[in-house]
């Protein structure tokens, strides 16, 4: 960290609903980082794909054409703002690698505006309402922090926060935080029983790992109703929820399922050394007996 480690961290979190309309979700991003900013934040998280409209409830080829290029127009937009603003971005975008070649790419944008690093979303899904892997090819860039003026950041994507490999692998690569945009609800024909338990795995899960590996973990998710162009589902009601937790998974932040929120969080960095003191996970770790974790399945 450029800080003192007794310093603390404070973090913008911007959870939106989205339209097709590119520019109002440009504007409407813009508008909520600069009062992030007013508030003191120092590093500003986005949602998951938070120029658009989440676009995966179905498979259309036409959608190919949202994907841009990095650096490109949105990377130029978010540098201009991060030098306005004197303030790290984490941004989530679909990126147009090649002809018929795009990855679910998060980029990290430096106060200067420059490109301070990407991660590649290595975990796609496949599932109704979720057809990520007709879109996205997985990460090649493996699990990686970037560094930048206000620490190192091991930034994930959505899916990514359901597998603890992911994040142990960040944390063991020196990340100093945990991000996770997101884009996750509920379709809307599950009954509310359902929807709870599926809220509920959600942030134990990241929590979890916060706790695993004595990090904060800051996820991001969208909010609001889109509905399944195709008809074939009800739409997604996307969750909201966006929060914030410490090394042991305390909360630090909980936003609302249903409404637009940005808020500024102070995190103490100096409680990642503290408890990893106390819980020294790290230091007993079997790295001699975890071969296993190299297989798909141990017949």
């Amino acid at each position: 960290m450029s800080e003192s480690k007794d310093s603390t961290l404070s973090v913008g979190l911007v959870q939106q609903s989205n339209t097709g309309n590119r520019e109002d979700n440009l504007r409407k991003s813009a508008g909520a980082a600069r009062r992030c900013r007013e508030g003191g934040a120092q590093l500003i998280v986005f949602q998951e794909l938070h120029t658009g409209l989440y676009f995966c409830q179905t498979e259309d080829t036409a959608a190919f054409e949202l994907a841009e290029p990095i650096p490109g127009p949105s990377t130029e937009y978010f540098g201009e703002l991060a030098q306005e603003l004197d303030c790290v971005l984490v941004l989530s975008l679909f990126e147009r690698r090649a002809p018929g070649l795009c990855h679910n790419t998060a980029v990290v944008i430096e106060r200067d505006g420059s490109i301070a690093g990407k991660y590649r979303k290595m975990h796609i899904p496949d599932d109704p309402a979720y057809y990520e892997k007709f879109y996205f090819t997985p990460g090649d860039l493996g699990f990686t922090p970037i560094q930048t003026s206000v620490g190192k950041l091991g930034v994930l994507v959505c899916w990514d926060q359901w597998y603890p490999e992911a994040a142990r692998l960040m944390a063991l690569a020196g990340a100093e935080l945990l991000i996770y945009p997101t884009a996750i609800g509920y379709e809307t024909t599950d009954n509310a029983a359902e929807k709870a338990r599926q809220r509920d795995a959600w942030i134990i899960s990241q929590r979890a790992h916060a706790v695993a590996n004595g990090l904060p973990v800051i996820s991001v998710n969208r909010t609001g109703f889109e509905p399944d162009p195709s008809g074939v589902t009800g739409g997604i009601q996307f969750w909201g929820s966006s929060f914030v937790a410490g090394p042991q998974g305390e909360y630090l932040f909980q936003a609302p399922e249903d409404e637009e929120t940005h808020a500024v969080v102070s995190i103490d960095r100096q409680r990642t050394e503290d408890v990893r003191r106390i819980w020294p996970f790290f230091r007993d770790r079997r790295i001699d007996a975890y071969g296993g974790l190299t297989k798909r399945y141990l017949d």
